[in-house]
Protein backbone atom coordinates (compact mmCIF):
# COMPACT_ATOMS: atom_id res chain seq x y z
CA UNK A 1 0.00 0.00 0.00
CA UNK A 2 1.41 3.61 -0.69
CA UNK A 3 0.78 6.91 1.13
CA UNK A 4 -1.83 9.00 -0.90
CA UNK A 5 0.09 11.96 0.29
CA UNK A 6 3.76 11.68 -0.35
CA UNK A 7 3.45 7.94 -2.46
CA UNK A 8 6.09 6.41 0.51
CA UNK A 9 5.08 2.62 0.35
CA UNK A 10 3.31 1.51 4.02
CA UNK A 11 2.49 -1.26 5.55
CA UNK A 12 -1.22 -2.25 4.83
CA UNK A 13 -2.44 -2.30 8.92
CA UNK A 14 -1.22 1.55 8.98
CA UNK A 15 -3.38 4.05 9.35
CA UNK A 16 -0.79 6.90 9.29
CA UNK A 17 2.12 7.17 6.85
CA UNK A 18 5.30 7.19 8.82
CA UNK A 19 7.16 9.12 6.65
CA UNK A 20 4.62 11.98 6.35
CA UNK A 21 1.99 11.62 8.73
CA UNK A 22 -0.88 11.45 6.98
CA UNK A 23 -3.70 9.42 7.76
CA UNK A 24 -4.49 6.90 5.28
CA UNK A 25 -7.39 5.29 6.40
CA UNK A 26 -10.43 7.45 7.28
CA UNK A 27 -11.95 6.55 10.65
CA UNK A 28 -15.98 6.91 10.55
CA UNK A 29 -16.50 9.68 13.03
CA UNK A 30 -13.46 11.92 11.20
CA UNK A 31 -15.72 11.82 8.22
CA UNK A 32 -17.19 15.11 7.10
CA UNK A 33 -19.87 16.34 5.05
CA UNK A 34 -19.00 18.97 2.81
CA UNK A 35 -23.14 20.01 2.12
CA UNK A 36 -23.73 20.25 5.74
CA UNK A 37 -20.98 22.37 6.35
CA UNK A 38 -21.86 24.57 3.86
CA UNK A 39 -25.84 24.66 4.87
CA UNK A 40 -24.36 25.32 8.02
CA UNK A 41 -22.14 28.27 7.24
CA UNK A 42 -25.03 29.67 4.64
CA UNK A 43 -27.75 30.21 7.58
CA UNK A 44 -25.17 31.00 10.40
CA UNK A 45 -21.41 32.57 9.38
CA UNK A 46 -18.34 30.31 10.81
CA UNK A 47 -20.96 27.28 11.43
CA UNK A 48 -19.26 25.78 9.19
CA UNK A 49 -15.91 25.44 9.74
CA UNK A 50 -17.00 24.78 14.21
CA UNK A 51 -18.81 21.59 12.24
CA UNK A 52 -14.99 20.72 10.39
CA UNK A 53 -13.83 21.21 13.67
CA UNK A 54 -12.06 24.44 13.34
CA UNK A 55 -13.46 25.87 16.15
CA UNK A 56 -10.59 29.07 16.23
CA UNK A 57 -11.86 29.89 12.62
CA UNK A 58 -15.39 29.84 13.06
CA UNK A 59 -15.46 31.84 16.02
CA UNK A 60 -13.11 34.26 14.11
CA UNK A 61 -15.40 34.06 11.23
CA UNK A 62 -18.14 34.99 13.34
CA UNK A 63 -16.99 38.19 14.56
CA UNK A 64 -16.11 39.60 11.23
CA UNK A 65 -19.53 38.72 10.30
CA UNK A 66 -20.73 40.97 12.79
CA UNK A 67 -18.60 43.62 12.28
CA UNK A 68 -19.72 43.68 8.48
CA UNK A 69 -23.25 43.38 9.65
CA UNK A 70 -22.15 46.74 12.14
CA UNK A 71 -20.38 48.09 8.78
CA UNK A 72 -23.64 48.21 7.07
CA UNK A 73 -24.58 51.57 8.51
CA UNK A 74 -21.83 53.06 6.62
CA UNK A 75 -22.86 51.57 3.55
CA UNK A 76 -19.28 49.31 2.68
CA UNK A 77 -20.95 46.51 4.84
CA UNK A 78 -23.32 46.01 1.72
CA UNK A 79 -20.43 45.12 -0.65
CA UNK A 80 -18.51 43.49 2.07
CA UNK A 81 -20.68 41.01 3.92
CA UNK A 82 -22.08 39.50 1.25
CA UNK A 83 -18.55 38.98 -0.47
CA UNK A 84 -17.35 37.18 2.89
CA UNK A 85 -20.62 35.46 3.59
CA UNK A 86 -20.18 33.98 -0.34
CA UNK A 87 -16.66 33.11 1.02
CA UNK A 88 -17.48 31.60 4.16
CA UNK A 89 -20.06 28.54 2.55
CA UNK A 90 -16.73 27.76 -0.12
CA UNK A 91 -14.17 27.93 2.90
CA UNK A 92 -17.07 25.51 5.10
CA UNK A 93 -17.43 23.31 1.82
CA UNK A 94 -13.61 23.09 0.82
CA UNK A 95 -12.68 22.24 3.98
CA UNK A 96 -15.01 19.16 4.51
CA UNK A 97 -13.65 18.10 1.08
CA UNK A 98 -9.92 18.44 2.43
CA UNK A 99 -10.52 16.85 5.58
CA UNK A 100 -12.51 13.45 4.25
CA UNK A 101 -9.55 13.46 1.62
CA UNK A 102 -6.58 13.39 3.82
CA UNK A 103 -8.64 12.25 6.48
CA UNK A 104 -6.84 14.99 9.15
CA UNK A 105 -7.60 18.59 9.75
CA UNK A 106 -4.88 20.79 8.09
CA UNK A 107 -4.60 24.78 7.84
CA UNK A 108 -7.13 25.38 10.98
CA UNK A 109 -6.56 27.81 13.18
Amino acid sequence: MYCKNCGAQIDDKAEICPKCGVRNKASPTGEKNPGIAAIASFFFTGLGQIYNGEIGKGIMFMIIGGVFLLLMFVLIGLILYPLFWIYNIYDAYKTAERINLSGQLRGGL
